[in-house]
């Protein structure tokens, strides 16, 4: 056997891997005409993507450390390093972080799921209908979906099924096995449906602006609307007939809803607030073309609203750990990825990429190239990993092939989401739901693989003519 300190540990293992992916990239030659500078910060970019894969740090750490060598190695100034920290949709992406606070503090997104419980859930199948829908509203405005699957939806969820005495083992398929393949597989579509839907979709809208696509939050929500109501009508569906409950009937659901509200008490005037700028930012998002107001200055006015109105404590906002961790790794990756794009190395990626698939009609490139994006995701633990890693190339080869920028970038920005249905380590809530214990791996991943033969033409096919009745190609 080896000494013990011959045997790497984990996290020493993990920086081989990160440094040596960096190192592999910046020994190899550089392709004519790019300069020295250019291709070490592209093997710092390298590295930390990997980084944030194999995290021998947090990923918000990999990030921050990513900046350092670049301005380090001098291969980007260090104030052009640092500017991604200054980026307005990183302050959205944190002021709505602090918002989803104020959600779970006053108890406002606990009383909407309730809600659509009561109203909907007498049937297994309208209970799943239920929680989908309360999280379709609250993914309005709370990018976070750890927060909001894993904090406020999946709670409830999981205390309706023991209502029904279904809980992980024997009793799981009773009725709590379906509700968590139900949730996960919509959650991953409502991830897809709006800017905030999960914290990494402001990355893509900011990467597909750099291929010339301006993705506003009204433009995301309009160009999602259509394929992604009808998976989250189909899904459902699928989800039942692939994993039926046992029990088909659940008055009971909507009794403890009722009773669960009626201990709650009258809407407190903290919820009313919270209700009140909830709608007000939300309608500001929407019709940001109208008054011009920028996506982070209507967040950031919310949340001085929450805090003279005393909803919340400026010490709750500083203790809201998710909203600085995307603070740091979002600002670092924005960083790195706006100083890559000016070197035109990414431009160089697609034109040789784009020769595989030359000769192609552009859709065929198109398909080929989605299916090979999508499937890449059993390789990635994280929507952030996978979307910047692959995303900015992507468009670019596929709007080289000759795709119409506006299919290239929409189709590519909803399937990142998508995607992290096939597995149970795809976005944060998936290990959440996974680790409940009601569902085994082989049944997760072969439920998210069927569900993927309607969600990618859905979100491509539909999508693509909804975008065409739009104007945008």
């Amino acid at each position: 056997m080896f000494p013990r300190s011959l045997v790497p540990s984990p996290r020493r293992a993990r920086w081989l891997v990160t440094v040596g992916a960096g190192l592999l990239v910046a020994l190899a030659p550089a392709p004519a005409g790019v300069p020295r500078t250019a291709w070490t910060l592209f093997a710092v970019f390298v590295a930390t993507i990997v980084g944030s894969i194999v995290q021998p740090l947090p990923g918000a750490a990999v990030a921050l450390f990513g900046v350092t060598v670049a301005a380090a190695l001098g291969t980007v100034p260090v104030r052009e390093a640092l500017a991604g920290y200054a980026d307005p949709i990183v302050w959205l992406v944190v002021a709505a972080f602090w918002m989803s606070r104020g959600m779970v503090k006053t108890g406002l997104g606990r009383r909407i799921a309730l809600l659509f419980i009561r109203a909907l859930g007498r049937r297994s199948l309208g209970l799943g209908y239920a929680i989908v829908a309360s999280e379709t509203v609250l993914a309005t405005l709370i990018p976070s979906n750890g927060a909001r699957c894993g904090g406020i939806t999946f709670p409830v969820t999981r205390s309706l099924a023991e209502a029904y005495d279904s809980r992980p083992g024997e009793t799981a398929g009773r009725l709590g096995a379906f509700l968590v393949l139900l949730l996960y597989q919509c959650e991953v579509v409502i991830c897809a449906m709006f800017l905030t839907g999960q914290a990494s979709n402001a990355l893509i809208a900011r990467l597909a602006a750099t291929a010339g696509v301006g993705i506003s939050y009204g433009r995301w929500a309009l160009g999602a609307v259509v394929p992604g109501l009808l998976c989250l009508l189909v899904v459902p569906l699928l989800v039942y007939r692939l994993h039926p409950p046992e029990v088909r009937h659940t008055p009971r659901a909507a009794e403890l809803a009722a009773e669960e509200l009626a201990r709650m008490g009258r809407t407190s005037r903290g919820e009313w607030i919270m209700l009140g700028v909830f709608v007000t930012v939300g309608l500001l998002w929407a019709s940001r073309d109208v008054h011009g107001v920028d996506y982070a200055v209507s967040a950031l006015l919310g949340i001085g609203v929450l805090l003279l109105a005393g909803v919340v404590e400026w010490g709750e906002l500083l203790a809201e750990r998710g909203g600085w961790d995307v603070y740091m790794w979002y600002g670092g990756f924005v960083g790195l990825a706006d100083a890559l794009a000016k070197t035109g190395i990414m431009g160089r990626f697609a034109t040789g990429a784009a020769g595989a698939v030359g000769g192609w009609p552009w859709w065929a490139a198109l398909a080929a190239l989605l299916l090979v994006y999508f499937y890449a995701h059993y390789g990635f633990a994280s929507i952030t990993a996978h979307a910047t890693a692959m995303y900015a190339p992507f468009v670019a080869v596929t709007v080289a092939a000759g795709t119409p920028p506006a299919v290239a970038a929409l189709s590519l920005a909803y399937l990142s989401n998508v995607s992290a249905g096939l597995t149970h380590y795809g976005t944060t809530p998936g290990p959440i739901l996974f680790a409940a214990g009601y569902v085994h791996q082989r049944e997760w991943w072969r439920v998210g693989l069927i569900a993927s033969a309607i969600t990618i033409p859905v979100f491509v096919l539909l999508g693509a003519a909804w975008w065409r009745v739009l104007g945008w190609w």
